[in-house]
């Protein structure tokens, strides 16, 4: 195990500036995932890490020292990545053996990691066999066993999963996470699917244009959004906004005009906001219940309904443009074509400068 702590790391390519000075420290043991869009300097990030990529400035330390002039084979790291990278002529065997061998490590201990990796991985009956004789899923496990079994400080895992299909990705995350608990080494992991990012990590770093806009646990980001950005990249579905101003407050309560005409009031001392302030009123799909139409706090156009046995989604416009997803529990006999009532709940409504995108909440 180790710990791992980037200072004011930055990344140009000529004039281009990639990477915008991120401070990170990850604590020994923890499985840490970066998460966000396509392009947004994870992946790259995580090759500097590893010293794949060289840094324009700042420092990597690991266990509290700079491995900037190390090379990546020296880090004590080691890396899964996207594609497998199997030896495609080698057995999986050889596969796992090949860097220990490198290395000049003793037959017989080779011999043991090799073994136990298999073990572990569920792959000791295919080691006789070559890549392009397994599924996916074993590839994958392949991939991670030759991680395994040079016993590295730190995991580098580069969107491992991408390259699977939809309910195969859902069994080897638990697999990973499972690998996590017993191995207990730091794990840094590099994905754009936030669902994989709530379900396995301890620490999620939320990354956009080069920059980290917001590092925590899962629930604390899903909870309590940075900004706008946040909020709209965590969470399945994305969260709901609303333009709305404050009007007014008074008795503890907060009161707001949405853009579509109805009033909402909320907790005054949940937010740091003042009167006449344009805000971006932020809520769930599932912190939201319909109602008649003339007692919601919203109007919504029904557009379509996702009707799934034990959940009910459903799609609309609140007016012409703004758009409205709800999470229902159960099977919720709603139309497309309908008008029906929405209630908001106050208690989970969140409020974001409209012109920065920043939380209001205290």
């Amino acid at each position: 195990m180790a710990t791992l702590e980037l200072k004011d790391i930055r990344k140009s390519y000529g004039q281009v500036d990639v990477v915008h000075g991120i401070d990170l420290a990850v604590d020994s043991g923890d499985f840490c995932v970066f998460v966000g869009p396509s392009g947004c300097g994870k992946s790259t990030l995580l090759r500097m890490i590893a010293g794949l990529e060289s840094i324009s400035s700042g420092e990597v330390c690991i266990d509290g020292e700079s491995v900037n002039h190390i090379t990546a084979a020296r880090r004590g790291l080691a890396m899964v990545f996207q594609s497998y990278a199997l030896y495609p002529h080698m057995s999986v065997r050889a596969n796992l053996s090949f860097g220990l061998e490198n290395l000049n490590m003793p037959k017989s201990e080779i011999e043991e990691r090799v073994n136990e990796a298999g073990r572990m991985l569920q792959i000791d009956e295919l080691m006789q066999r070559k890549p392009g004789h397994l599924s996916g899923g074993q590839r994958q496990r392949v991939a991670i066993g030759r991680a395994v079994v040079r016993e590295p400080k730190i995991f580098l895992f580069d969107e491992p999963l991408s390259n699977l299909d939809a309910e195969l990705r859902v069994a080897m995350r638990g697999e990973i996470a499972g690998l996590h608990k017993r191995l207990g080494n730091t794990m840094i992991y590099v994905t754009h699917d936030q669902v994989e990012a709530m379900t396995m990590a301890d620490k999620i770093a939320v990354l956009r244009a080069g920059r980290i806009e917001q590092y925590g646990k899962p629930l604390d980001l899903y909870n309590m959004p940075a900004n706008t950005f946040v909020a709209g990249f965590i969470g399945s579905p994305r969260m709901n906004f609303l333009e709305a101003t404050v009007t007014s407050r008074s008795g503890g309560q907060l009161h707001l005009r949405s853009a579509q005409g109805g009033d909402i009031t909320l907790d005054e001392d949940k937010f740091n906001v003042s009167d006449n302030t344009p805000v971006s009123m932020g809520i769930r799909a599932n912190h939201m219940q319909i109602t008649n139409e003339g007692n919601g706090d919203l109007v919504l156009q029904v557009n379509s309904t996702e009707q799934l046995g034990g959940e009910t989604y459903v799609y609309g416009n609140v007016d012409d443009d703004t758009k409205l997803t709800l999470h229902l529990a159960g099977q919720v006999d709603v139309n497309a074509g309908e008008k029906i009532g929405v209630v908001l709940s106050k208690s989970e409504t969140h409020l974001f400068d409209r012109e920065s995108g920043l939380t209001l909440r205290r």
